[in-house]
């Protein structure tokens, strides 16, 4: 028996990889199929199931094309209603792969249709669960996404939760292996580890909501705590995930259409195309196309698409470093941007070589920022989430979470000079790209953000630990 964790760290998100006696089974994959057919070639093994934990919000599952390519059926829990071939199983059904086996254990709350697929191995022992969304390292799903089709308030789903953990899965072993559809960085959770892998024993003890003298009332008033709204494009991905979707070859090759900078100029004007650009922060503040967005792949992409650009079906020209458009396509297409034009053929640099007009973003040092601002007097607009801003900011700093632009750019005085910074550049650039976009050149961005800010002898206010408060 193997069991591979195949861990994508723009998404936070875990596949997995299970094989046995010449069989195997994928939990969870992601969009692109490829990689997992080269794998299954390469270990000379058949796929004989695809099992889902859940219908995924945060990423558009690979499971249909998978199951088109491979012919192994596709496996989800009770409750789950598909429009395409799959198999929903019963709350302690098995399935055999090779010499082990695995059990279905119904565990709804974060959705009603959310199942942990229990390993055994080939002694009969309880090996590993493969829990999804309903138990992370560190913290369980979040149970508002759900209420709608489930017809149940979030705290109607936490309460459903609490009984799952307890009757499904603390009743394991404590050598149980947990291992979880996502970490530190998705927005499936809200104070999740950094560590993809875990023991159950390890979360009774140090996870706040497997608590053993907690009550139903106190996980409900915990888990339900602080939550922020889910980003715009996960009903969509939970759409495509139970409809099913346009294949992923399909979509590359509409994003490897290469444009000449003629030919991208007149793309956009006909079809409305949001022109993103996924250069580094640093390079598309020394130029770019007037009216793009940056949003660098080098960063938490694929989330802050979804979380900023609220229709998956929004037209998109892309604008990337010359040899990352495919890793572009890709990353769009895991949450589920299939409507692609094109991409700039030669990148920017061909776009300025021709002449066309750009556009540049009016970026400071940190010690240039320290020099130029006056505190109490000039306006800082700190763009990082309310925790990092709570933990330590600069002294009469406004919070302005980037997940909440379009509510606060609205109370922007265009005629009011401001600073403004994240932590480290790369969300403070994209903000800096829509407030261009659509009209404000009354900012300054600061290059390295909070990192870089406390550097100097910028008052600040005094650290406070952020897990104290998220918790």
């Amino acid at each position: 028996m193997q069991i591979e964790q195949i861990y994508t760290g723009c998404l936070a998100q875990g596949a997995y990889y299970i094989t046995s006696n010449g069989e195997a089974a994928i939990v969870d994959p992601l969009r692109e199929t490829q990689p997992y057919l080269d794998r299954l070639e390469r270990d000379q093994v058949k796929l004989k199931y695809i099992f889902e934990t859940h219908f995924h919000a945060d990423f558009v599952s690979g499971h249909v094309d998978l199951s088109k390519q491979t012919g192994a059926p596709i496996v989800y829990g009770p409750n789950a209603s598909c429009e395409f071939d799959c198999i929903s199983a019963k709350d302690g059904q098995t399935f055999e792969l090779g010499n082990v086996k695995l059990k279905v254990l119904h565990t709804p709350g974060h959705t009603m249709e959310s199942t942990t697929y229990l390993l055994i191995d080939e002694n009969g022992k309880e090996h590993a669960i493969f829990s999804g969304d309903t138990l992370f390292i560190g913290d369980v799903g979040r149970p508002d996404l759900a209420q709608k089709a489930a017809s149940m308030t979030q705290e109607e789903l936490a309460a459903t939760l609490y009984h799952s953990l307890r009757d499904k899965i603390m009743t394991l072993p404590d050598d149980v292996i947990v291992y979880p559809a996502h970490g530190a960085g998705s927005a499936c959770g809200k104070n999740m580890s950094k560590e993809t892998v875990s023991t159950l024993g390890e979360q009774k003890a140090t996870n706040y909501a497997l608590r053993a003298d907690m009550t139903e009332a106190e996980f409900v008033k915990e888990v339900t705590y602080g939550l922020l709204p889910p980003p715009a494009y996960f009903g969509m991905n939970v759409a495509m995930n139970k409809k099913g979707y346009n294949s992923f070859e399909n979509v590359l090759n509409l994003g490897m259409r290469a444009l000449t900078p003629a030919g991208f100029e007149a793309a956009a004007e006909e079809t409305g195309a949001l022109i993103l650009d996924t250069r580094k922060n640093g390079d598309f503040a020394k130029g770019f196309i007037p009216q793009s967005i940056n949003i660098g792949i080098d960063g938490d992409f694929a989330p802050w698409v979804g979380a900023l650009v609220a229709d998956v079906n929004q037209p998109i020209l892309i604008i990337s470093t010359v040899g990352q458009e495919e890793e572009t396509v890709t990353r769009l297409s895991r949450v589920g941007f299939d409507n692609l034009i094109g991409h700039l053929e030669g990148g920017f640099e061909a776009w300025s070589k021709s002449g066309n007009e750009i556009d540049t973003i009016n970026r400071i040092t940190a010690e240039e920022f320290a020099s130029q601002v006056q505190i109490g007097e000039s306006k800082v607009i700190d763009i990082r989430k309310e925790s990092e801003y709570s933990a330590e900011h600069v002294e009469e700093s406004y919070s302005k979470p980037l997940a909440n632009i379009n509510e606060w750019i609205k109370d922007i005085n265009p005629k009011e000079h401001f600073f403004m910074h994240c932590a480290g550049g790369y969300r403070s650039m994209i903000a800096a790209s829509i407030l261009e976009a659509r009209g404000f050149r009354n900012f300054t961005e600061v290059q390295g953000g909070f990192n870089a800010i406390t550097e100097t002898n910028i008052p600040k206010t005094d650290f406070v630990c952020q897990t104290k408060i998220l918790k």
